[in-house]
């Protein structure tokens, strides 16, 4: 073996040295597994059932995906009731939670509108665009600030990604149902409601609206059955 080969196969072995590539231990250093908390693995399982919802909605089943949502929905709202009644809330957990909200609420809507309601290509692509550029720049924009307070009540800055879940999933209902509905004139309602999202609203976040939320995720599964089953 000549000297140059030995050198070529020491420098290729020099290469593959996984020891070099391994990021040392350092104080800057994150461990994303040794942080995950019991809220985060609550979290983690709302991201599998929104993604059992997202192939349903490609498999061309709307309402068993819709059910699969709000299962998301469901988990993702426990996370945030286990993460404070444990006292394991922090900004890492904060954002595997908006990682997670892109998957159970954007994700669905934009799937939802461009597999049922979007009339043409490229409404689809403009209103999903628009869902998912609004709703990202929200969750990142809350990520940075937090919670508002006004007055001892904790407040959203701006609506939330689950107010345009919901909104575009009422439109799929109304359309369903209201025969001169249609998903230009839900789209349009949906594109419009996207800049409020990074707006200065205040959303309140109250028991009062959560309880709100929890029966409009009622009616949307009874209605979903209803369709399903060909009741409505």
């Amino acid at each position: 073996m000549t000297n140059e080969l030995r050198e070529a196969i020491r420098g290729v072995r020099n290469r593959l040295d996984l020891a070099d590539r391994r990021v040392g231990t350092t104080a800057d250093r994150t461990n994303v597994l040794e942080q995950l908390t019991g809220a985060d693995y609550i979290s983690l399982g709302a991201l599998f059932v929104g993604w059992a919802s997202a192939l349903l909605f490609v498999g061309g089943e709307p309402n068993w995906a819709l059910l699969a949502m709000f299962g998301a929905f469901l988990l993702d709202k426990v996370d945030g009731w286990y993460a404070r009644r444990t006292g394991t809330s922090s900004p890492f957990g904060r954002q595997v939670d908006s990682f997670i909200d892109i998957f159970a609420y954007l994700v669905p809507a934009v799937l939802l509108y461009h597999f049922v309601l979007a009339p043409h290509v490229f409404a689809s692509l403009v209103v999903g665009f628009l869902v998912l550029a609004f709703g990202g720049l929200r969750l990142v924009r809350h990520n940075e600030e937090g919670f508002g307070s006004d007055g001892g009540a904790s407040y959203y800055h701006g609506t939330t990604v689950v107010h345009t879940n919901l909104l575009v999933v009422a439109n799929y209902f109304v359309a369903a149902l209201v025969a001169p509905w249609n998903g230009w004139i839900a789209g349009l309602l949906v594109a419009a409601a996207c800049p409020l999202m990074v707006s200065d609203y205040k959303a309140y976040k109250t028991d009062g609206t959560h309880v709100l939320a929890g029966l409009a995720a009622v009616a949307a599964v009874g209605l979903a059955l209803g369709l399903e089953f060909g009741y409505l």
